[in-house]
């Protein structure tokens, strides 16, 4: 696509030079950058693109996107807002791929990744090729692509869906962060399906305030727009059972449908029933009710599980279908994942990494435990600190033993985080054990038969962040580790 026609998609902007090249790529990674590349300067952070510009005109660059004054010999293209512009030229530049997709966005503080993974199996059960996008990788057909941000930026997230139409993939479901809402990542993407799992505290570092995280979650439900299109309708799938839904369903002028288990709604479940091997109850649709007998433990998973199956319905997918994909599925690697090497107690490795999160899975535990409750417990450096206390009292509360040790310290002293979740705790009897190993490695050697050990707040990743170095670190491994050495 050449220069000129990707701006006539633009309407407020001055340009510099009037040259018309070939556009063969856009980025905002200088590094990335090749011959024809159209390079965006975005401010971030930690960085600023701008101070690469010259760089990007020697690897090839032909023209430039700028808020401030970049010294290039090419076009540049000043504008108000770099984002905001590289979402419209993205969109463009891959010829609106989402318009050709049934797009699905999954949204809410805990339970997205797992919902967005349900409603994928629900897809390939009914023989449909489907597309995902989410924390853990990016899967476009058979290719699987490791993820850095859960929502990806703007520039690639195009990319992604065009790779998908190409593929004649039909449906995408993506997972959309408070972060991707804020900044305009997902700006350009025609939703048609919006869904909100629930509300609790997270990520106060960057929003501050409660109000403000709602607010900005929000946006996905904002975002489906006002227009009525009998061929192209929008939905937003609401947890009624969550208070932020009564927001979101005045805020959206799309069709709602709602799902809960304490609240009436369209899609509920009843009869619940949980045992240390699955989860069962009676689901009431409006095409009447059903039982369902799954793999998944936890009434998280129930609401995860009705999320996905009111999505896959407004997807016009059988319910019959839908009913046995649910039944077949497993789990999603680090969500309330068991490590079982044949030991006589449990240990289950999750992603509990806000306060609501860590008390349901230790909830969901005590259920069916018969012995002690383990819970391997950090927090996150650089990242909402008010919730380090709250964390500690959570385990301490619902643990016979809690151990609190390092998550991703990042650029803070682990020692002082742990003081921090400490001072939640006064009183109270409990572990310290900095080392996520040894931390592992104690809990493991000191449980007995029937006891249950939770190693959680990192679930699926495979490193730990300590200072500016990532080391390759995956509790899966280390509690597999642990229990050989153990045996």
């Amino acid at each position: 696509m050449r220069l000129q026609e990707l701006l006539a998609n633009l309407h407020d902007f001055t340009e510099k030079g009037s040259d018309n090249p070939l556009i063969t790529s856009l980025e905002m990674d200088s590094r990335a950058v090749g011959k024809g590349s159209l390079f965006f300067c975005v401010e971030g952070s930690t960085f600023d693109g701008h101070l690469f510009a010259k760089q990007a005109e020697e690897q090839g660059a032909v023209a430039i996107i700028a808020e401030k004054e970049v010294q290039v010999s090419i076009p540049v293209i000043k504008v108000k807002n770099t984002r905001r512009t590289m979402a419209v030229l993205a969109d463009a530049f891959y010829h609106h791929p989402t318009h050709q997709l049934h797009l699905i966005g999954v949204t809410g503080t805990n339970g997205k990744t797992s919902i967005s993974h349900i409603i994928e199996e629900i897809f390939r059960e009914a023989g449909q090729k489907i597309g995902l996008i989410g924390t853990m990788h990016t899967k476009i057909g058979e290719k699987t692509i490791e993820m850095k941000n859960t929502t990806p930026e703007s520039i690639m997230l195009q990319k992604y869906f065009k790779q998908m139409v190409s593929e004649n993939i039909n449906t995408a479901v993506m997972e959309v962060s408070s972060h991707a809402l804020d900044i305009g990542r997902v700006h350009g993407c025609d939703f048609n399906i919006a869904v909100f799992s629930n509300l609790t505290q997270d990520h106060l570092d960057y929003h501050q305030t409660i109000d403000e995280y709602r607010r900005v979650k929000g946006l996905l439900f904002t975002g489906l727009g006002n227009r009525f299109d009998k061929d192209n309708p929008k939905f937003a799938v609401l947890n009624n059972d969550d208070p932020a839904s009564r927001e979101y369903a005045r805020s959206t002028s799309a069709t709602i449908i709602s799902y809960g288990i304490h609240h009436s709604a369209d899609i509920m479940a009843s009869g619940i029933r949980m045992t240390a091997s699955g989860t069962e109850f009676t689901i009431t649709t409006p095409f009447g009710s059903y039982e369902v007998k799954m793999k998944l433990i936890g009434m998280f998973s129930v609401y995860n599980v009705l999320a996905a199956i009111a999505t896959c319905i407004i997807s016009r997918i059988p319910i019959t279908t839908i009913i046995a994909a649910v039944e077949k599925v497993k789990g999603v690697p680090g969500r309330f994942e068991i490590v079982n090497l044949g030991q006589n107690f449990t240990v289950i490795v999750d992603y509990a990494h806000t306060p609501d999160s860590l008390e349901n899975v230790l909830k969901t535990v005590k259920e069916f435990s018969k012995g002690k409750i383990f819970v391997i417990i950090g927090c996150g450096g650089d990242r909402d600190r008010s919730k380090r206390p709250i964390m500690a009292r959570i385990a301490a509360k619902f643990a016979d033993i809690p151990i609190f040790t390092s998550d991703n310290p990042r650029s803070e002293d682990p020692v002082q985080i742990l003081k921090e979740m400490e001072a939640g705790v006064v009183g109270e009897t409990y572990f310290t054990i900095p080392d996520r190993e040894k931390a592992i490695f104690y809990a493991i050697s000191n449980a007995g038969e029937n006891d249950i050990i939770i190693i959680a707040g990192k679930g699926h990743e495979t490193y730990q962040i300590i200072g500016n170095k990532v080391h390759s670190f995956d509790d899966r491994l280390v509690a597999a580790r642990a229990i050989k050495e153990l045996k």
